[in-house]
């Protein structure tokens, strides 16, 4: 397997509030994850390196050998614990009250891909040559759209539009989102909000389907975001999976 992440801070913003990771275990498993960070005084940054610092060594450390049921309980429990983790810095840190981060991540093992998401930041896959959104957005304008309120177009140009209602350090109770996907696709991406809301599904699909290598394509998608405007953070992980035998 060929994987690449990348963080940018955009065109817009003086810092990036964004954490990435793509981390493998002994067995060869994979997860991918990105936290879209919010809050002030540096806050944001601070709430989402603790999910991507605490994701990535207690991925190394204890995902061995998981069921598919054990692997959707590692996930509960992982967010569960940085719900927690952000609380308590809060309480130690109060420059840091109301800080916050979404979470996206793809765990990928021989048998099975599961993709976990709080908030607005995105998965997706690609099957049969096209790109599929696996999360949903825990966001006001989707479950307005949801409710039949609101059309996906009056959606997309809605003034709160990135109004959250789900974020991890928000409430002491989290639920996350946790998607069974099969495993016939090719490509794993996650993104956060910042490339999605700049570049739509189908811009997005075919840079991934063109030519480049993994690299040139997260460079690529980067770099799209930002002639569009690059107004927020953009950060990207990106996985193809490769003929078996073939390696990192």
């Amino acid at each position: 397997m060929k994987s690449f992440y990348l963080t940018d801070a955009g065109k817009v913003r003086d810092h990036n509030e964004d954490s990435v990771i793509i981390v493998k275990n002994n067995e060869g498993s994979q997860m991918l994850a990105i936290a879209d960070g919010m809050g002030g005084h540096s806050a944001g940054e601070v709430a989402s390196s603790i999910a991507i610092g605490y994701l990535g060594r207690h991925f190394k450390e204890s995902f061995i050998n998981m069921s598919k049921i054990d692997a959707v309980n590692w996930i509960r429990d992982a967010v569960d614990e940085i719900n927690t983790l952000i609380f308590q810095h809060e309480k130690s840190h109060p420059e840091s009250k109301g800080m916050g981060t979404t979470l996206v991540m793809a765990v990928l093992t021989k048998d099975y891909l599961l993709f976990g998401n709080v908030g607005d930041s995105s998965g997706f896959v690609v099957k049969d040559d096209k790109l599929h959104k696996v999360t949903y957005d825990h966001t006001l304008v989707n479950l307005l759209v949801s409710a039949g309120e609101l059309t996906k177009e009056e959606a997309n140009n809605h003034p709160k539009k990135n109004v959250l209602m789900k974020a991890l350090g928000a409430a002491l109770d989290v639920d996350v989102d946790i998607f069974d996907c099969d495993m016939d696709i090719t490509q794993i991406l996650l993104s956060s909000d910042g490339l999605t809301n700049m570049l739509d599904k189908d811009q997005i699909e075919r840079v991934l389907l063109g030519e480049g290598t993994v690299e040139e394509k997260v460079v690529k998608l980067i770099k799209k975001a930002n002639n569009r405007g690059g107004t927020d953070n953009i950060s990207v992980a990106y996985l193809v999976r490769e003929e078996v035998g073939e390696d990192k």
